[in-house]
């Protein structure tokens, strides 16, 4: 089964970027994540919806 959310270091791994960017995107909401009681959870769909904005935005300079 695929995973459907990511943990910060895990879905910054997926990134290829820091987990303290990560966590700076997350603070801006770049980023989209949600809580699971203490957990902070990433879903791989705010992944791919933050990369189709960051390339729509370089295509557009």
């Amino acid at each position: 089964m695929t995973r459907l959310l990511l943990t910060v270091p895990e879905a910054a791994e997926a990134l290829a970027i820091s987990r303290s960017k990560l966590y700076q995107l997350l603070a801006t909401g770049a980023v989209a994540s949600l809580r699971i009681d203490g957990s902070r959870r990433i879903p791989v769909s705010a992944l791919n919806d933050y990369i189709s904005r960051m390339t729509a935005k370089e295509n557009a300079a």
